[in-house]
């Protein structure tokens, strides 16, 4: 009979597939190492196994202990299957802005989840790393992983990634393509890849708000580059012991936007149905067509599985709410279609200058259209009430026809929206569309320049 012992038997020799639709324009064979197929559904099941049985050899991990990391949630779902056959206890720490479906699942596995926020310097007492090593150094027998700088994380690579690439090309490949977050996948296989053929090419994929691809051109890690991103997986504001820039021969960046829609086509285009990290590599393999030859074979890594990001890339609500789904707005109910369905706020002309500041906070709105019996008479916005209360302090009690500047335009619902912007200048701060049967809405600046792609 052929079977595995336990379920950590089963990680590695995954699939290469060859990708047709979304890499069309690259004018060369694009293979992808499918790391879902690993039984925790991402590469780092590979390396967690590799980490823990480094440190039960070197006695860094003894029976019976915790083991504890900070983790996006995939180095997490490894460490604990790995822990479930070992018999360790598990604490994660991640970031909030990792998935909930990744935070369930480490829970369905037995994972203690610890979440901290992602705004924080590293330094921060708050920050996963800095978490992490506290409660390393707190809890009775545990042991940090540690997979920023933790070599075994690269060496796992080298031993089984780069050998599986090499191999299932017959030692054809010429380019190695891959997002960069701990840097121990990239330097692994690049690392095993260079020792066979020198002339391989390794591509690593970086986001905006990350110091990877300045500090690989210039050596400066420049503060000024790091910022919150959505992309999850790759990128980072520290540099990992385990990125070996040496072996990257360069790096592009990928937006949140680009990574989130790429994620979508793989699984719309080619029934791969993998994570962000995968989106953001086939929109950088794009952006790099012009390093590459009809005769080349490229390699991109995929690193996880899309189940962990339902919530998120494969939900159309989220997705709109960032402006990431392009959706053709041509017309002025286009640009109100999220909010359409909400009542348009109003005050009449002989209500109290303070209910119309009451319902600007009430609504966290900046701007009120004013009506009377006969209909649009005026409007009120924040500017012209702080200007009036410098002037008046008694203000707030007088009739809002005292301080009302004039109507907003009103437009029909198919208006061009090029002819609803040029409507909004510093004398006009909104427009009101008509939506029919009595309906009106309210446009403003937010609302057009939430409509630039």
């Amino acid at each position: 009979m052929k079977y595995a012992k336990n379920i950590l038997e089963t990680i590695g020799n995954t699939p290469l597939v060859k990708l047709n639709k979304v890499t069309e324009g690259i004018d060369a064979l694009v293979l992808a190492k499918v790391e879902t197929f690993n039984p925790g559904n991402s590469v780092k099941d590979r390396m967690a196994v590799k980490m823990i049985e480094d440190a039960e050899a070197d006695g860094r991990l003894k029976p019976g202990g915790t083991i504890i990391e900070g983790t996006s949630g995939n180095t997490g779902m490894g460490l604990a299957l790995a822990a479930i056959v070992k018999g360790y206890k598990l604490i994660c720490v991640i970031s909030d802005k990792q998935s909930k479906e990744k935070m369930d699942i480490l829970r369905a596995v037995g994972a203690k989840v610890v979440v901290c926020p992602t705004d924080v310097e590293p330094t921060d007492p708050r920050s996963y790393y800095s978490v992490s090593k506290r409660l390393a150094e707190e809890t009775p027998n545990a042991w940090y992983v540690n997979q920023y700088d933790n070599p075994s994380n690269a060496q796992a690579h080298y031993e089984q990634t780069g050998p599986e690439i090499w191999e299932q090309t017959e030692g054809k490949i010429t380019h190695f393509v891959v997002g960069v977050g701990t840097g121990g996948t990239i330097s692994g296989v690049a690392k095993y890849l260079k020792e066979k053929n020198p002339a391989i090419k390794i591509w690593g994929i970086d986001t905006y708000g990350s110091v990877f691809k300045k500090y690989h051109e210039t050596g400066v890690f420049d503060e000024n580059e790091i910022y919150s991103y959505i992309t999850e997986g790759i990128g980072e504001d520290i540099l990992p012991k385990n990125v070996d820039f040496s072996l990257i021969d360069g790096f592009t960046k990928v937006t949140d936007k680009d990574a989130a829609v790429y994620t979508r086509k793989l699984a719309m285009e080619e029934g791969i149905f993998v994570g962000n990290s995968a989106g953001a590599a086939i929109k950088g393999l794009l952006q790099l067509k012009d390093e590459f030859k009809p005769d080349d074979v490229i390699v991109v890594l995929f690193h996880d599985s899309g189940s962990r990001y339902v919530g998120k890339m494969f939900n159309d609500d989220w997705m709109r709410e960032r402006g990431f789904l392009d959706e053709e707005i041509t017309k002025a109910e286009d640009l109100i279609k999220d909010h359409a369905d909400k009542p348009l706020v109003v005050v009449r002309t002989e209500e109290l200058v303070s209910h119309a500041i009451e319902r600007l906070r009430k609504y966290k709105i900046s701007q009120i259209p004013v009506i009377d019996t006969t209909g649009f008479v005026g409007s009120v916005d924040e500017t012209d009430l702080f200007r009036s209360y410098v002037e008046d302090k008694d203000i707030a009690e007088k009739p809002v026809r005292e301080v009302m500047g004039k109507p907003y335009p009103v437009v029909q619902a198919n208006t061009s929206v090029e002819e609803v912007s040029k409507l909004i200048n510093k004398d006009n701060q909104a427009v009101l569309v008509n939506l029919g049967n009595g309906r009106h809405h309210i446009i403003t600046k937010h609302d057009i320049i939430s409509s630039i792609k």
